[in-house]
């Protein structure tokens, strides 16, 4: 087993940078409730129900327009980016 390193760096409220051994691995936007984590080789999408253990995540290629192009792709992200401000918005008034 070799070693390896990670960190997760906050830069604003909400926004987190992850870094490894061989660089920036992805960035991660949101907080409790919704997080967007935008990746090298994906993108992921985060969930949950704060409190409860419940959450649901789906992950997306970095082919990210054509997932968008169909119809209820589009209405899962518009609903995910209104709880990611919301989220995010709470996170910002409560600290």
């Amino acid at each position: 087993m070799g070693f390896r390193f990670r960190k997760s760096v906050k830069i604003l409220p909400g926004v987190r940078v992850n870094v490894t051994g061989k660089g920036v691995s992805s960035v991660s936007v949101g907080g409790k409730g919704a997080r967007v984590n935008l990746g090298k080789k994906r993108n992921t999408v985060t969930t949950s129900l704060p409190g409860t253990g419940l959450s649901y995540s789906r992950s997306y290629s970095k082919n990210l327009p054509a997932a968008l192009a169909e119809k209820s792709q589009h209405s899962f992200w518009v609903w995910v980016l209104v709880v990611l401000g919301c989220s995010l918005l709470l996170t910002i008034i409560f600290g």
